[in-house]
């Protein structure tokens, strides 16, 4: 940015290009950070103290006050006590912010490799460990690509002990500065090339800044006026008490010229200036009507052009006038917008407190003012309002308003943060999962070995024979959370979308029943999809159920396909569609629809807009879940009382034959499951490494158990001879897969079987099926064990 320009022009600046400058001390002023944020860091930090001092007194309704108020706000906030224990985290701080002991550690590692950033969170460190108050902004990288800036806050909590850790989003108040140093630097120029001279000097008559005409003129440069004496420069001093001077110049050829200057004098900061125009006497009045077109044209240009919307206000409020990226935002004309209150265009749920804020600015009781609102008429456009006073003679003579088209940068945080827990819902739905399938795994083999000595004439068959089916039962509902965390096992193959609906179809017309109409719609060359057949017979299940379930006085279900091209990526969702071949599959109803409110969440586990007991909650989910394992994405189209569209779109691939997948053991279980061999069995859970033990010592094999990993490694590099070794992957210490690498490499010989409740592809963990380990899904029954190892031992 130009230093000459601040210390020259920009008090000079008159008319419009004055309310500009005003603009860009309001950013860089006191008024950058709005007062709310200021108080709720202050509120935060009493709160915190007056919770600390009440700690022993038990004020646990306290703390959990402070957690609400801070809940609210947008800055992110992390208590920590002088013990390194966390005592306040709002829903802010969990995104941006580490553990109270190490807070900046996920910041460090968005920094990594930018230096500057990096020395700027050693510093807030070093500052917290020296229990001193530090503020900075440091920018770090998003996860998806580019920048984000934050200011930084660190502040200790006095006798209390303790920290305040705090963090903002700034990155669109930089960007905004940057637009305005920009602007600046273009508006300085403007000066410098007007057809008339400036020149701005203190009340000792010493010139502080003179503009590149006024040199030209004298023939001198900029440089060597400024600093000079008003006497040495213009050959006198002009009164003043005069507002208007005529005098004569000496040029840079040493000619005569007669000009008139006329200057006014303002405070700045305690300090008198003038500031004053110098124009050349008796040029010939066209010449002047053309060089004053030349700057209204330039102006013009400075704010029509301007990148964002700006709106002059009078002191009643309403618009003088808007340039034309405001009226592009808004949709109106210059014509339909000047004279109207600058309040009308804002949404009527914001309107009231703008007008208050617009007041104040006016008022003079604030200097600036930051606004968020939503554009009236406009339903999903969302802008930012900077707003700040125009003075003319020393008084408030109206507003400069600009509006930042914020929309984008919302939507983005908002999806954002809908990919994040989505996400966050699937760990926990899929840890949830593989901990129901050790427990399933374990009453399914335990029923089994019963009903070896309970036969069908037993009294207590019926009894085992429902424990088993309940527990198939729980099975199928841990199948569906881990489609929704994508870590369910599928078996993938090539799909004729158009063949698997036409077999569908009987299916779906029970399920729907007579009062709704099953309509069928198939695109032409629509290619073939790579996906699990049955996952997705109950992908199209489920979203028949639940289209049947919206109609409950009948409808129409239409089920449409087509072939689609992405030329460029488009966001779907939360997530981004990669540019390619598409087959998209819509499922459409004419049902009750669902509210903008359920639409953000319809895709959840356990959600369900139905009354209890009428169903788990897992039908969308599941789908969600399956088609994205399936590198596929799902969105949903509704308003309340017009439908629900459905739109799945599965990556196309060419027609190829499939190469032929190692076979996943249990599947084809042999008839006789009896066997000889040594078996290592490797499994952390003692129910199921009890089960598994006991039924393959029935079936005539010795087993070997071991609870962990590294034990294992023990029982291999010893003297016993093993023939299989059967391990689940998910344990504490050492890992299947790293115990199954290491085998292959130091005892090939030795076959290996892996267990999991994960999918293949995620228990294998780049494991390749033809290096011969084969694969058993939790939950599985003696059967499928026996049969596992008897087809691995091959004896």
């Amino acid at each position: 940015m130009r230093t000459d320009w601040v210390a020259g022009p920009l008090p000079w600046v008159l008319g419009a290009a004055a309310a500009l400058t005003g603009l860009a001390t309001t950013i860089g002023g006191p008024g950058a950070t709005p007062a709310w944020v200021a108080a709720a860091a202050t509120l935060g930090v009493s709160a915190i103290l007056a919770l600390r001092a009440r700690q022993a007194r038990g004020a646990a309704a306290q703390g959990r006050a402070l957690a609400a108020a801070l809940a609210s706000v947008t800055r992110a906030v992390l208590v920590g006590g002088d013990d390194g224990a966390e005592l306040v985290r709002n829903a802010a701080a969990r995104r941006l912010l580490g553990p109270a002991a190490a807070p900046l550690a996920p910041l460090f590692e968005r920094a990594r490799g930018d230096e500057r950033a990096t020395i700027e969170l050693e510093r807030l460190t070093a500052a917290a460990a020296a229990g001193a108050l530090r503020h900075t902004e440091v920018a770090v990288a998003l996860p998806g690509g580019g920048r984000e800036w934050l200011a930084m806050e660190v502040r200790p909590l006095g006798a209390a002990g303790g920290l305040a850790w705090s963090a903002e989003d700034v990155t669109a108040r930089r960007a905004i500065e940057e637009t305005l140093r920009h602007e600046n630097e273009v508006l300085a120029d403007f000066v410098d090339f007007l057809p008339v001279g400036a020149y701005s000097a203190d009340a000792d008559g010493i010139a502080r800044w003179v503009n590149h005409r006024l040199a030209e003129w004298l023939g001198r440069s900029q440089t060597d006026l400024a600093g000079r004496s008003l006497r040495e420069i213009l050959g006198t001093v002009p009164d003043p008490e005069d507002e208007r001077a005529e005098m004569r110049l000496v040029g840079r050829n040493g000619e005569i010229f007669p000009v008139v200057v006329a200057h006014s004098v303002y405070d700045e900061g305690g300090e008198i200036f003038t500031r004053s125009v110098v124009m050349r006497d008796l040029v010939p009045e066209h010449q002047r009507e053309r060089a004053l077109r030349a700057a209204e044209r330039r102006f013009r240009w400075l704010f029509d052009d301007a990148p964002v919307g700006i709106a002059l206000v009078d002191l009643d409020g309403a618009i003088g006038t808007a340039n034309l990226a405001l009226q592009a935002m808004v949709g109106q004309g210059l014509d339909a917008l000047a004279g109207r209150p600058v309040a009308d265009l804002i949404a009527e749920d914001a309107r009231g407190g703008a007008i208050e804020e617009l007041g104040k600015v006016l008022a003079g009781s604030i200097t600036a003012t930051h606004l968020e609102v939503k554009i009236r008429g406009r339903r999903d456009l969302i802008a930012q309002l900077f707003v700040s006073p125009t003075h003319e003679e020393g008084e408030i003579s109206g507003l400069v308003v600009h509006f930042i088209d914020a929309t984008e940068q919302r939507n983005l945080e908002l999806q954002f943060a809908q990919s994040q827990k989505m996400q966050a819902m699937g760990q926990l739905a899929g840890g949830v999962a593989h901990d129901f399938n050790n427990l399933l795994t374990a009453m399914i083999g335990f029923c089994d070995l019963l009903l070896q000595r309970h036969g069908a004439g037993d009294p207590s068959f019926a009894d085992i024979m429902q424990i088993r089916q309940n527990a198939n039962r729980a099975a199928a509902l841990v199948r569906q959370l881990l489609a929704f965390s994508r870590r369910q096992a599928l078996q993938p193959r090539l799909l004729n979308v158009t063949d698997a609906l036409a077999d569908l179809h009987n299916l779906l017309r029970r399920l729907l029943g007579e009062t709704i109409e099953l309509r069928m719609v198939h695109g032409r060359q629509l290619g073939v999809v790579r996906v699990d057949p049955g996952q997705f017979d109950q992908v199209i299940i489920n979203l028949a159920v639940n289209a049947r379930d919206a109609m409950p006085g009948g409808g129409t279900l239409t089920i449409r396909t087509s072939a689609v091209r992405v030329d460029q990526p488009v966001q779907r969702g939360p997530e981004l569609m990669p540019a390619g071949d598409y087959l998209l599959i819509e499922v459409a109803d004419t049902g009750t629809g669902i509210s903008r409110d359920n639409l953000g969440r319809i895709f959840e586990p356990f959600f369900s807009t139905k009354e209890v007991g009428a169903g788990t909650g897992l039908g969308l989910s599941t789908v969600y879940g399956i088609v994205r394992q399936t590198e596929g994405f799902v969105v949903v189209d509704s308003e309340v009382g017009q439908g629900a569209t459905f739109s799945i779109y599965l990556p196309r691939v060419q027609a190829e034959v499939d190469a032929p997948k190692a076979a996943r053991l249990g599947d084809d279980t042999p008839a006789d499951l009896t066997g000889t061999g040594t078996v290592l069995l490797v499994e952390d859970e003692d129910a199921v490494r009890l089960f598994g033990a006991r039924a393959l010592k029935n079936k005539g094999y010795r087993v070997i158990e071991a609870r962990s990993g590294e034990q294992a490694l023990d029982v291999l590099r010893g003297t016993e001879t093993i023939d299989v070794l059967v391990s689940d992957v998910v344990m504490p210490g050492m890992d299947g897969v790293t115990l199954a690498r290491l085998v292959r490499m130091e005892r090939p010989a030795i076959k290996v079987v892996l267990m999991s409740g994960y999918s293949e592809d995620v228990a294998r963990n780049g494991i390749d099926p033809a290096e011969g380990i084969a694969f058993l899904p939790k939950p599985f029954s003696l059967k499928q064990l026996a049969g596992a190892v008897k087809q691995a031992i091959g004896r």
